[in-house]
């Protein structure tokens, strides 16, 4: 029985109920619930992705509004993970939902990730985004990288083969991560608050 929600899915030539299905098996992991993580978890809950994983250690602050959009004024202060999935799960009640309020690091990673088909890098620091290019490598998980930065914005899929078979990480495009003052975050360079969508 088709499922209402899924009615444009279901209609479009290529998708179909076979797509659909197959979106509610996978089980994504969005690391980072910023400026990039809010619209990435809105759409990919919106589209019925059947299990979604949420980590981030952060808290709602006044200034994140402007580019995250998932939050409001009365959820400053509140840890980002739990007020994502709470809104999400209103969103679509249909899918699962965990969070983890808890910041990357070696001891956790792997744990983390290991039950996910793809994992998603929304953070907004380099410890975290080389941590994840080693640990997917290592765990052989495709990542998918997204960055901004003042106007612009990057993204790229790792850990997929191409034609060859050959697997390229984030440290072939980046071998070491850039000083403070190469990157600076957003605090100190600002940015623009529809970049990431």
């Amino acid at each position: 029985m088709q499922n209402e929600r899924y009615s444009r899915h279901y209609a479009l030539p290529g998708f179909g109920e076979l797509g659909q299905q197959k979106l509610q098996a996978a089980r994504v992991l969005v690391v980072g619930a910023g400026g990039l993580g809010c619209p990435v978890l809105q759409y990919l809950t919106a589209a019925g992705v059947g299990t979604l994983g949420i980590i981030d250690h952060d808290h709602v602050d006044l200034s994140n509004l402007h580019r995250q959009v998932l939050y409001d004024t009365n959820d400053i202060g509140r840890a980002k993970a739990e007020v994502a999935a709470g809104k999400l799960k209103q969103q679509n009640p249909e899918i699962e939902i965990h969070y983890w309020v808890e910041q990357l690091h070696s001891n956790n990673v792997a744990d983390l990730i290991r039950s996910y088909d793809l994992i998603m890098d929304c953070t907004d620091n380099f410890a975290a985004r080389y941590l994840l290019c080693d640990a997917c490598r290592l765990l052989d998980k495709p990542l998918v990288f997204a960055a901004i930065y003042q106007y612009e914005g990057q993204i790229a899929a790792f850990n997929v083969a191409d034609k060859e078979g050959i697997k390229t990480n984030y440290r072939h495009l980046f071998p070491t991560p850039p000083t403070s003052l190469e990157a600076p975050d957003c605090n100190v360079a600002g940015v623009l608050g529809y970049c990431p969508v």
